[in-house]
């Protein structure tokens, strides 16, 4: 309308004097004094529209043109789709470096290695078996691990009504440009649409006040394990910013607030155990901020994962205490059993998802292809037959083929997920690459001359290290090596994780940690407006720094483990 184009032209141009102040090296007080007029504008903007303001084409351009050219520059947007290979051409292996391009790189790494291939809905991938085992693996810890804390898996409809979803009002405002409506069926008009779940509070809670009476019906401890549709419009990423999603989600309700808050960070330890002992993907454990914390919600338990290659930190998992807040709006209630009276219960709510599988590939693979820790590989071992020529007697490729068979039965007596390649159509070099791209942990060669020495050869995937190994041992070394490689990978990535993380005190300090792709900690206020005002401070601008990140710092966490007290007279970071 005419209020928010007037406004939009209004924050346009304070943008462009806040960003000439910025190539100026202005005084930092007179920056401070424009980037506050500048969220001003920004919030009379919202209140006017009732939606974010964004910049013309996603980026810090100075056109005055409101959203209106929106639908057509998300249709001329080119698929994520990476091209198909020329007629005649083979290119099996990535043709990508990591540190050169790395959303190409990604991308090919996880459709070669046949984690992933694409789907005719944009934002819609599919999960193909080799990435799907990982997700097995995840599900079948984290299950047992909740069951032990008497959590039960149920399962509700993937439908919510309007009413229920809009009940809570905090809690969708945060969801709301998300949620994917339901308005037909068939050629027919619902009478009232109908969302897909971005999340299950807002489902499941009704039947919990239904459920609940008394306070013997306490704690209510349920899990589902299901998909998630958020219709998000940002540049989809396989597994790290999808339309459609798994996870779990539980949700859960206490007679007091301290087996509440016990139970937060009894889930957020599971969730960094998923982390750290079957992905070997290192995290920080922390509380989000009041701005970043689940909507709805009293606060916000976090586990957060560092990529070394973009610089930056990806939500892992979180353990969200709501408080009463839910069980306020949903009339969840119990009589007192000591007072009689009625009391609203405590709530929790919990979810990991298929993001998962992307940090842990963004963290350990590297430009020959997956790199899998042995705890999650579908496969652990691969054995190859070496040395099989023209020249190979009939008896004695048998026999070859025999003791790779006779191999890989000693390792599956043992429990060793572990295959035998006998394929007679690709030579035992295609084999190491084939595999190697699909990130199996060891690859085991057997030879006719290792027959006859009664030795194989054995190759890491994660250092590239060959060794001969006596066949007498193989049931006790090979499990003992895949136990050395998964801490390996851990602690190589621990490595690369507190490398960079850096302290500091002042801003300047603070914009050069950004700048060499540190994680900050920096003492912090924790008021909202500040923490709006140092993204819009250590925004790059990119007509002023082509290629330069335009998304400002974000805050990640509180973490639990400090790296030093406050000290008196210390001021926030800003």
């Amino acid at each position: 309308d005419g209020r928010g184009a007037e406004l939009h032209d209004k924050i346009v141009a304070q943008g462009n004097i806040v960003r000439d102040l910025k190539s100026k090296k202005g005084d930092q007080a007179e920056i401070d004094a424009a980037v506050k007029i500048l969220l001003d504008l920004k919030g009379e903007y919202k209140t006017a529209t009732g939606e974010t303001w964004k910049p013309p084409g996603g980026g810090g351009g100075s056109s005055s043109k409101p959203k209106q050219d929106k639908k057509e520059k998300q249709k001329e947007k080119p698929k994520e789709k990476p091209s198909a290979p020329a007629a005649g051409v083979t290119r099996l292996g990535l043709e990508a470096k990591k540190e050169e391009n790395l959303p190409e790189w990604y991308a090919q790494v996880l459709t070669k290695s046949e984690m992933l291939d694409y789907y005719d809905v944009s934002g819609c991938y599919i999960l193909r078996p080799w990435s799907y085992a990982i997700w097995d693996f995840i599900k079948e810890f984290f299950d047992a691990e909740i069951k032990k804390l008497d959590v039960e898996n149920c399962y509700f409809p993937c439908f919510v009504s309007k009413a229920a979803l809009e009940k809570e009002e905090t809690h969708i405002e945060d969801f709301a440009p998300e949620v994917a409506w339901v308005t037909k069926s068939g050629n027919s008009e619902l009478a009232e649409p109908i969302a897909i779940r971005p999340t299950s509070e807002t489902v499941m809670y009704p039947a919990y006040a239904r459920w609940i009476q008394s306070y013997r019906d306490l704690p209510l401890k349920l899990n589902q394990w299901n998909n998630i549709v958020r219709w998000e419009f940002k540049h989809p990423q396989p597994f790290l910013r999808t339309r459609e999603f798994l996870w779990q989600e539980g949700h859960t309700a206490f007679a007091t607030l301290k087996e509440a808050e016990d139970e937060v960070m009894c889930i957020l330890n599971l969730y960094k155990r998923v982390f750290e002992e079957l992905l070997a993907v290192p995290v920080v454990q922390g509380r989000k901020t009041e701005k970043e914390k689940f909507a709805g919600g009293d606060f916000t338990t976090t586990i957060e994962a560092y990529i070394a290659a973009s610089g930056r930190a990806i939500q892992a998992g979180t353990s969200h205490h709501l408080g009463q807040n839910f069980s306020k709006m949903f009339e969840i209630t119990f009589e007192n059993p000591e007072t009689g009276e009625k009391q609203y219960v405590y709530q929790n709510s919990w979810g990991i998802t298929t993001r998962t599988i992307g940090c842990m590939v963004m963290v350990h693979a590297d430009n020959a292809g997956l790199v899998l820790p042995p705890r999650v590989a579908k496969i652990q071992v691969v054995v190859v037959p070496c040395g099989v020529t023209v020249n190979l007697k009939k008896e004695d490729r048998e026999a070859l083929y025999k003791e790779c068979e006779d191999f890989k039965s000693r390792l599956q007596a043992v429990g060793i997920r572990v295959k035998a390649d006998m394929r007679e159509n690709y030579s035992p070099g295609w084999k190491f690459n084939h595999w190697e791209l699909k990130g199996v942990p060891i690859r085991v060669e057997i030879g006719p001359k290792d027959m006859k020495a009664s030795q194989y050869v054995l190759v890491r995937r994660d250092t590239g290290e060959k060794i001969v190994m006596k066949r007498a041992g193989v049931e006790d070394d090979i499990p003992a090596l895949l136990d050395t490689i998964q801490s390996c990978m851990l602690a190589k990535a621990r490595t690369e994780m507190t490398d960079h993380i850096r302290v500091v005190e002042n801003f300047d300090d603070f914009l050069k940690g950004l700048d060499e792709k540190c994680l900050l900690q920096s003492p912090f206020c924790g008021a909202v407006p500040c923490e709006d005002e140092i993204k819009e401070l250590s925004k790059k601008d990119a007509d002023l720094e082509p290629g330069a990140p335009s998304m400002g710092a974000k805050s990640l966490c509180v973490p639990f483990k400090q790296p030093g007290q406050i000290k008196p007279g210390m001021k926030c970071i800003k």
